[in-house]
């Protein structure tokens, strides 16, 4: 995981643990979800707020919104920088729809790269926009939940998983 540069952050708590929201300018750059077992970056400790900034005001609200089931969709201006392959993967996994989820495998396979599974699953690991790039959506064959590094991992993939899913049935 390389630096980021960002002029502001945002910690607040949520229903799957703290969230830390990066900006520079009027970008998201980064998002943390803090668990008790985190190995980010930062640890597994809140960040102590730096600088203000309207775009990280409503990252919060639009994130609590999404956690709480008021919305299926985080519509937030971000950056993400990779490698060619690393933001193939990561606009497929923007496609993935709300409640849905699909494997390493048949991303690889989307991304024009079959047998690719493995990149993929390191090129997903990368993402260092959780929620916003929605990783928590991408799974194993036989749809087992494995690498999701967020939080609390496998537990808090899990718990979002649920959540669209009954959020997509409340919809219908």
């Amino acid at each position: 995981m390389k630096n980021i540069e960002f002029d502001a952050n945002l910690s607040f708590k949520s229903d799957i643990g703290w969230i830390t929201v990066f900006s520079r300018g009027e970008k998201v750059v980064r998002i943390e979800i803090i668990g008790s077992s985190n190995k980010g970056p930062c640890g597994n400790r809140v960040i102590p707020n730096l600088g203000k900034s309207k775009t990280l005001v409503d990252a919060k609200k639009k994130i609590l919104d999404y956690l709480e089931g008021k919305t299926p969709s985080l519509d937030l201006d971000f950056e993400h920088h990779g490698t060619a392959f690393q933001e193939a993967v990561w606009n497929q996994v923007s496609k993935i729809k709300f409640g849905r989820t699909m494997t390493y495998s048949e991303i690889a396979e989307k991304i024009g790269n079959p047998g690719a599974a493995r990149a993929v699953g390191t090129a997903v690991g990368s993402n260092s926009l959780p929620l916003l790039v929605p990783c928590h959506r991408v799974v194993a064959s036989g749809n087992k939940l494995t690498g999701y590094f967020a939080g609390e991992g496998i537990e808090t993939q899990q718990q979002l998983i649920e959540h669209e899913r009954a959020g997509k049935k409340a919809a219908r």
